[in-house]
C-alpha cells in the first residue's frame, strides 16, 4: 500500500501544473517583498509629501484608553490596538499587486492574440 501511494504522489508532483504552482508561489513570495519595499520606501514617502508627512504605519488606536507615542511602544506594553494604519498599508500593497497582476495578464493575453 505505501508503495502505491508513493507512486501516485510521484505522478501528482510530476504533472506540470503542480510544478508551475510551486514556481508561482516562489515568484509570488519574491514579488511580495518587492511590492512591500515599493510601498514602504517609495509610495509612502511620496504620499507623505502630498499629505504633509503622513505616515500610515504609525496610525493606531490603543483600546486600553492609554496614549502611546508609537505603535511599537503600544505593542511592547501589551496594549490591545487597532492598527488601522498598517491595514491601509496592506490595502495599498494589495492594490499594487493586483494592478501588476492585471498588467501581466493583459500582456500575456496580447501575446497569445499574436
Amino acid at each position: 500500500m505505501p508503495r502505491k501511494t508513493f507512486d501516485e504522489f510521484k505522478k501528482f508532483i510530476a504533472r506540470g501544473n503542480v510544478i508551475d504552482l510551486a514556481v508561482g508561489i516562489v515568484i509570488g513570495a519574491a514579488f511580495t517583498a518587492i511590492v512591500q519595499s515599493l510601498v514602504k520606501d517609495i509610495v509612502n514617502p511620496l504620499l507623505g509629501i502630498v499629505t504633509g508627512n503622513l505616515d500610515f504605519s504609525n496610525y493606531f488606536m490603543a483600546l486600553n484608553g492609554r496614549t502611546y507615542e508609537t505603535l511599537a511602544l503600544a505593542r511592547e506594553a501589551g496594549a490591545p490596538v487597532l492598527a488601522w494604519g498598517s491595514f491601509i498599508t496592506a490595502i495599498i500593497n494589495f492594490m499594487i499587486i493586483a494592478w501588476a497582476v492585471f498588467l501581466l495578464i493583459k500582456a500575456v493575453n496580447k501575446i497569445e492574440d499574436l
